[in-house]
């Protein structure tokens, strides 16, 4: 007998806007569908497993078919099936979710199930009319003395059901939903389209999937596995078939955890050195194996994001589509829990093996760096694994270094002084003044070193930071043993009008100051203050700083009193005294890089006029 009725749902305009708006992909109809399937299968087993059913599992697998001349795409299984009544209560009354009821009914005696049952029997089933024009399903429950049940709907609100007998009937228990692909989805007729979908979505599904002859999925990926189980090889080769064409992974860690909420997973540390932004969007999101997103912002912390590998969780909120996620508190304590998990591994790692742990630092250092300066909590753990390394190659931690320099480096008023180099070639000659007097000085070339040293500055007591090249050497690290000037009041005075007129900018302030002898007539130092608050402004920063606009150079023209070349400026005649003062102050330029253009054409001709002078 053949019935005629009403789809129970709340507006006659549910399908165009399920078409339209729901799903913000069209292709997760098949992920939605085989899911379906799968669940169906995975209930019949956890039927089995309780003794209520107890004929033959046979083969459970899930098949899609296509059939592109018929212009139809089949998803069978071998589930547990749904009678005439079953579909009416699961298909046409939305409201129900065939997967909710049966985890409610079951959870007490098999807590197999609810952790398995990965679809809802309800909305997701309607992706399918986003493209099928008609929409059919052949069901025969694992029941005793059923028939099989046959619904059929054209994407309206009105549906047939029947039961049906003899030819037509099925003749075993499960279902098979039977798209009629519409004129406008002709893409997904295409085999290679539908095996696409299929590995995207489906390759780590607990049942396996067939598609055209071929099985397309792993059933146990090694997340759902103990780590006891698990070689090297085994992770390595993962990683592998995840990102075919990366270089191994450094190392992994992998998550297993039931309380206070479900997560598995393996989040791999890829070899990223300065490449902050081109790495993003590796890690996979699932949700019991069903692939949901590699967007993953809100449950992975933002300096996380660099990381490869899976993430499965039944816990995190999707909206209906399953495409979204929606932040709360799950989502935050999952953002915790693997912050923690990093932060000990990575302490691990250091503990165990500090060489291994120095020789990985080019790769993991942005890792840590970033998290650092993103979580306060990070923080108080990586402040005794984070390494900084001097010009020298040497890695220290930050309590290490401290106590390295803090003899040597500490200036008047009993601050440490810790020197930097952010270009160790361009700023070779300040690194070398500064070794010179027995200073050490760090390599912080990374794009996150500004700001990791302003945080440390916050961090470390009495302590602070100076680039090699922000002061003359003397006044880098302030002390009580500055050398005495050999010049009069009179000559400093004179000296500073003569390289104040050779020179002519505003932006260079001159100084005469007494220097080692050693030191370069001329020095030319952007103060470190000055150099940060440019920084800032060309990163972003710099706060209410943005409405006065860019700020000028501001240079500091420190001229040396105890350099012969001084001498000779004071004692020259006329235009020589201003020229040789010119000479010594573009060297000072051309030492930082700062010699350009019509000024460096000027330079080299006046040097060779000097040369055939001699």
């Amino acid at each position: 007998m053949q019935e005629k009725g009403s789809i129970s749902i709340h507006t006659e305009n549910i399908f165009p806007i399920i078409k339209k708006f729901l799903y913000s992909d069209h292709e997760i109809f098949l992920r939605e569908l085989v899911s379906n399937a799968v669940d169906a299968t995975q209930k019949l087993q956890s039927l089995a497993r309780q003794g209520e059913y107890k004929g033959e599992l046979g083969e459970l697998k899930v098949r899609v078919t296509v059939d592109k001349e018929a212009r139809k795409i089949t998803i069978s299984d071998r589930g547990l099936g749904m009678t005439a009544e079953e579909i009416k209560k699961y298909i046409n009354q939305i409201a129900f979710s065939g997967a909710t009821e049966f985890v409610e009914k079951y959870k007490e005696t098999d807590a197999q199930a609810k952790d398995q049952i990965i679809g809802q029997f309800g909305l997701g089933f309607y992706s399918a009319f986003m493209v099928a024009k008609e929409v059919e399903i052949w069901s025969k429950s694992y029941k005793d003395d059923t028939a099989t049940a046959h619904w059929t709907c054209d994407g309206s609100t009105e549906f047939t059901l029947e039961e049906t007998e003899g030819e037509h009937a099925k003749a075993e228990r499960g279902s098979d939903v039977v798209l009629h692909v519409a004129d406008d989805s002709d893409e997904f007729l295409e085999e290679a389209r539908l095996k696409g979908i299929l590995t995207k979505y489906c390759k780590f599904l607990p049942i396996e999937i067939e598609f055209e002859g071929e099985v397309i999925n792993q059933i146990k990926p090694i997340w759902t596995k103990q780590p006891a189980d698990l070689t090297d090889e085994d992770y390595v080769k993962f990683y592998q078939e995840l990102y075919p064409f990366s270089e191994p992974p450094l190392f992994w860690i992998h998550l297993n955890v039931d309380y206070p909420f479900n997560l598995t997973g393996i989040l791999y540390f890829p070899k990223v050195k300065d490449e902050l932004q081109l790495q993003r969007n590796k890690i996979q999101l699932y949700s019991r194996q069903v692939f949901i997103t590699d967007e993953v912002k809100d449950v992975v912390p933002e300096f996380l994001m660099l990381l490869h590998g899976v993430i499965d969780s039944p816990d995190i909120p999707l909206n209906v589509s399953r495409s979204f996620l929606q932040a709360d508190g799950a989502v935050r304590k999952i953002n915790q829990y693997i912050t923690k998990k990093v932060a000990d591994k990575l302490a691990e790692l250091f503990r165990k093996d500090r060489e291994g742990y120095e020789q990985k630092w080019s790769d993991i250092g942005m890792f840590v760096k970033y998290g650092m300066l993103s979580d306060e909590k990070f923080y108080e753990k990586a402040k005794d694994f984070v390494l900084v390394q001097n010009i020298a190659g040497k890695a220290f931690t930050l309590p290490e270094y401290q106590e390295f320099v803090q003899a040597n480096q500490k200036d008047k008023n009993e601050q440490t002084v810790i020197l930097y180099t952010t270009d160790a070639e361009a700023q070779h000659g300040f690194v070398q003044a500064a070794q010179e007097r027995g200073y050490d000085v760090l390599v912080l070339d990374g794009p996150l070193d500004s700001h990791f040293i302003g945080q440390l500055e916050q961090k470390l007591e009495k302590t602070t930071f100076k680039r090699v090249d922000a002061e003359t050497t003397g006044k880098l690290i302030e002390k009580d043993d500055a050398p005495e000037s050999v010049l009069s009041d009179d000559d400093k005075t004179r000296l500073t009008d003569v390289f104040k007129q050779a020179i002519s900018n505003d932006h260079m302030h001159v100084q005469v100051e007494a220097l080692s002898p050693q030191d370069a007539p001329v020095i030319i130092t952007l103060p470190e203050f000055m150099r940060r608050m440019k920084d800032m402004q060309r990163t972003g920063g710099g706060g209410g700083m943005q409405m006065f606009g860019s700020l000028p150079d501001s240079y500091t023209v420190s001229v040396n009193a105890n350099h012969p070349v001084t001498q000779r400026v004071l004692s020259a005649e006329g235009e020589a005294g201003s020229k040789l003062a010119r000479q010594a102050f573009d060297l000072a330029l051309l030492a930082q890089g700062l010699l350009k253009g019509e000024a460096l054409t000027a330079f080299v001709k006046r040097s060779a006029d000097l040369l055939a002078a001699e």
